[in-house]
């Protein structure tokens, strides 16, 4: 089985090599390029839509012939699966162009739209297969299998492991949620139509017709990858939490620099495949002079962006090391945090004078379920410092984390 499994992938693979060298030249050495990216969905949905359309012809004429709803449902499937295939092409198209005064920022997150409407159409389509699948189980109608039948399922069991492959293999080369979406409803369609298959199997040779359960079963398959197709295309235009990977090597390029003494508040903005913003605070001595600290921003983001493709702004917050009240209430609040809340994390501290009075401001990152005890926190800590017999005020500006 694992053997029968790894040639249908390494075939599949080898199509797939040579689509993209025949199509997409510059595909192997340089995949995230915009023109690749592109082209390579351009790729993807044309050979979505013919794929798709041939499998929807072939298989309604079997369904009709045979009256099957079943097989008629997957037909149905394989439209709504053309369709995607179309959207995902304008999705591309659409991502391609440039930013301009309305919108600054480009127009990537096309893609991730076009991957909400393609959830949209397999859940509609889903909901009504299941109406129809419905209506068979409540009045049953004979079935005639023919070899024809069997050809068909077969052949479409076939084109959907390739196109599962496909889509895989360029979705996560291009970092393509719609094309790795893409990928997950194939895969789904193998097993609905192997479904399809062994019922249509089982009615001819034991004669017993559940092609109206088979036919729901379908569908519901159909609802469950268009839900899923849609948390997972909403979620970055809600405005997800970075990508931990690709946090880390952001945090990795910044702290490398010998000048940097530490960083917090990474923020990271998905404006859609290849059109990525970050904000962070870069912790930065003091002592060095605004135009040294400003070369020293200005290499880090150019670095970041040629390497990580990222537009990097960095706020920078200067550290006064060798300030010996700071550095003694930087500590003392430290251990003060650390005994009353382990689990939070304190950053940006400094004292400001106000007046005749001494603040301590600083960032304080607690997790998202205690944001509404903001005034409790600052009390209990407050406290503390007065029991330590320090006259200081707080002022912390709270940030959410997991």
């Amino acid at each position: 089985m694992c053997g029968r499994r790894y040639f249908i992938n390494s075939e599949a693979t080898i199509i797939t090599d040579f689509l993209l060298k025949l199509f997409v030249k510059d595909f192997k050495n340089n995949p995230e390029n915009a023109a690749v990216r592109a082209k390579a969905g351009k790729l993807a949905g044309i050979t979505g839509i013919v794929s798709n359309i041939i499998l929807t012809l072939i298989k309604l004429t079997a369904g009709l012939l045979i009256g099957s709803v079943s097989v008629s449902a997957d037909a149905l499937n394989n439209l709504s699966d053309a369709a995607a295939s179309v959207l995902t092409l304008l999705g591309f198209r659409l991502a391609q162009r440039p930013a301009d005064k309305e919108h600054p920022f480009g127009h990537a997150r096309y893609e991730y739209l076009s991957g909400l409407t393609v959830s949209a159409i397999i859940l509609l389509i889903g909901l009504q297969l299941a109406y129809a699948s419905v209506n068979k189980i409540i009045r049953p109608s004979n079935v005639d299998i023919s070899a024809f039948t069997v050809f068909v399922l077969v052949f479409s069991v076939l084109v959907k492991i390739w196109l599962t492959v496909f889509f895989k293999k360029l979705g996560g080369k291009i970092k393509s949620p719609v094309l790795l979406a893409s990928s997950v409803d194939s895969r789904n369609d193998v097993v609905s139509t192997a479904a399809v298959l062994f019922g249509c199997m089982l009615n001819y040779f034991a004669d017993i017709n559940i092609d109206g359960y088979i036919g729901l079963a379908v569908s519901i398959f159909i609802i469950c990858s268009g839900i899923k197709t849609a948390k997972e295309t909403l979620s970055p235009l809600l405005g997800k939490q970075a990508d931990s990977e690709l946090a880390e090597s952001i945090s990795r390029f910044v702290t490398s620099h010998d000048k940097v003494l530490g960083m917090h508040d990474l923020l990271v903005h998905d404006y859609g495949p290849g059109q990525c913003y970050a904000s962070v605070h870069v912790e930065i001595s003091a002592e060095l002079n605004p135009i040294d600290c400003h070369n020293i921003i200005d290499s880090i983001e150019n670095d970041i962006m040629e390497k990580l493709n990222v537009h990097l702004v960095i706020h920078c917050d200067p550290v006064e090391e060798h300030n010996k009240e700071q550095n003694e209430m930087n500590e003392m609040l430290a251990d003060i945090i650390r005994t009353l809340y382990p689990q939070f994390s304190m950053h940006d501290f400094r004292i400001v004078r106000d007046g005749n009075q001494n603040k301590l401001e600083f960032d304080l990152s607690v997790p998202y379920s205690m944001l509404d005890s903001r005034r409790e926190i600052k009390n209990s800590i407050d406290k503390a410092l007065m029991q330590r017999g320090k006259n200081y005020i707080t002022a912390i500006n709270f940030d959410g984390k997991d």
